[in-house]
């Protein structure tokens, strides 16, 4: 196995500790370095065209789950967010008869 695809490796099951974790912050920063890797597997020369279908589709695999996680947290902060105005204009309410 290359070294671009050891990397490629490496990287995905940094993705998927960092999703477990939910550390965004590291995850910003594997997608960067995850990216670098698949631009540096694609220029080598040809390699084991096997092994580089096997670790991309577990690539995507993981930027699938990073895509419905990052759905779910976003439809929970827009949740929160509507409470937070169902309750300020509650309060504006209340102020207005209290």
């Amino acid at each position: 196995m290359s070294q671009a695809l050891r990397r490629i490796e490496e990287t995905r099951e940094a993705l998927i500790d960092a999703l477990a974790a939910r550390n965004w912050d590291a995850i910003g920063e594997l997608d960067s370095a995850c990216r670098e890797c698949v631009d540096e597997v694609l220029s080598e020369a040809p390699i084991d065209e096997e092994a580089l279908r096997s670790n991309l589709e577990g690539l995507l695999a993981v930027y699938k789950d990073l895509l419905t996680a990052t759905m779910g947290e976003r439809q929970a902060i827009v949740d929160e967010m509507s409470q937070i105005n169902q309750a300020q204009k509650a309060s504006k309410v209340y102020h207005l008869f209290g």
